[in-house]
């Protein structure tokens, strides 16, 4: 009787654990998206600056649009993006946000419903480790923010890594957006 308690006990364990590690797709439209993304980045590494024969040599635009460049390289500010995507059913069934399994990588879903969900991600390649947060809320079938907190560290200097990101569904029809 005991062993049949314990067996059903390590049964109904076993089962939340999996279930727990599923992430189940938001509740969305499939078809055409726009996500504007905000992105931070700090304690990136310096660039390695330009000889000056060779910024004398560059005309003051063309040394301006160096120097513009190098600058958003380098984290710094807020930078803002839109692109588009498509949603389909494959891709929201595949974990299409948190993207492929990689091995040096191990996910923890905090918490997933059609409406949010929640992921932890370690990820340990030589001497190089990260680890961050990803949210993703679905606000109506046709709206989604999310965020993504991440931190790594590679060979004793940290880099922090900011995003946050807002998606609207815009129709039905992908075009050539994939």
């Amino acid at each position: 009787m005991r062993t049949a308690i314990l067996l059903a006990l390590i049964a109904v364990c076993t089962t939340s654990i999996w279930a727990a590690d599923r992430i189940i797709p938001p509740n969305i439209k499939t078809g055409l998206w726009e996500m504007t993304e905000t992105h931070t980045m700090s304690g990136m590494p310096a660039m390695p600056s330009i000889p000056p024969e060779a910024l004398a040599r560059m005309t003051p635009e063309q040394r301006a649009q160096m120097e513009e460049h190098m600058k958003s390289s380098m984290g710094g500010g807020p930078k803002t993006t839109t692109r588009k995507y498509c949603v389909t059913k494959e891709k929201l069934e595949k974990d299409m946000v948190f993207g492929e399994n990689r091995p040096e990588c191990t996910r923890t879903v905090l918490s997933s419903s059609s409406t949010m969900t929640e992921v932890k991600v370690h990820c340990q390649e030589k001497d190089v480790t990260s680890d961050g947060t990803f949210k993703i809320e679905a606000l109506s079938s046709e709206s989604v923010k999310g965020t993504m907190r991440m931190v790594t560290n590679a060979h004793g200097r940290n880099m922090n890594m900011d995003f946050d990101f807002l998606s609207k569904y815009l129709g039905a029809a992908c075009g050539d957006v994939k």
